[in-house]
């Protein structure tokens, strides 16, 4: 494996592993979003900020996982933390979760760098005989080797235990003396989300959240905001989700919303 301690990362601020290449190419145009366009979330961007800001402190801090509703801005968090504490060594590597497999040996390059890494996996999901998870386990508690103080790992998921709950898994549950227990297969499931310290959910948006959070595309804007609105719902009723995603997308579809020919 490529040393990726070569990367400067007084210069860069930002890596994603790439699986053919074998190594971590830096990033030189960040995605960089601002907290203020994040409507909706505002109890969980302060609590993950928290985390965020012990860590860059050199106290104790947690492993972190956000999950819930798609399009909710799990992503968008994460950009939002870069482009707040970036100045304050705070350094982020996103790792595709086909590539965890890899994970020990990136935080060990980076293992002792004068910086903070988040490390990254968006979407984070597994199925059934994948067992990659298993090198995630290992990087969030370390084995007999202590994982690294410069290291925390942030993770997205649309499901609170990564892998899907099947009808089988509640066959083999076991009932002794009037307990519940779990299968070796369920309970390592569940002991995998266990590890990340801080959990943050994500939910579904009111219809006026969802309308807050189109107008802030339109700040400045001259529009008939009624109009906006009505076509906002109806464009959201057609997605079947109202999220910041969908806001978004609203947004970017609007001229031809407002001029159909």
């Amino acid at each position: 494996m490529p040393d990726n301690k070569k990367i400067n990362w007084d210069h860069y601020i930002a890596a994603i592993w790439r699986s053919n290449r074998k190594a971590l190419k830096p990033i030189s145009d960040v995605d960089l979003i601002d907290f203020n366009v994040l409507v909706g979330v505002e109890k969980q961007i302060e609590s993950v900020c928290l985390n965020t800001e012990r860590f860059l402190a050199g106290n104790p801090a947690n492993h972190c996982l956000l999950w819930g509703a798609r399009g909710m801005g799990k992503s968008s968090l994460i950009k939002g933390l870069l482009n707040k504490y970036h100045q304050q060594g705070l350094r982020v590597i996103e790792i595709p979760k086909d590539d965890l497999v890899n994970i020990i040996d990136i935080t060990d390059d980076i293992r002792g760098i004068a910086k903070k890494f988040i490390v990254f996996c968006d979407d984070l999901s597994f199925e059934d005989g994948d067992n990659s998870y298993r090198a995630l386990k290992t990087s969030l508690e370390g084995s007999l080797e202590k994982p690294p103080e410069n290291v925390l790992i942030y993770a997205t998921s649309n499901r609170r235990h990564f892998l899907p709950e099947k009808m089988s898994d509640n066959l083999l549950r076991t009932h002794i003396d009037g307990e519940i227990h779990e299968s070796d297969t369920v309970e390592e499931k569940l002991s995998l989300a266990d590890r990340f310290g801080l959990t943050i959910s994500f939910y579904a948006v009111s219809q006026d959240t969802y309308l807050k959070m189109v107008d802030t595309y339109f700040i400045g804007v001259n529009v008939d905001r009624e109009r906006l609105h009505k076509q906002a719902i109806s464009f959201a009723t057609q997605k079947g989700i109202r999220s910041g995603r969908v806001a978004k997308q609203f947004y970017q579809d609007y001229d031809y919303l407002v001029s159909p020919e």
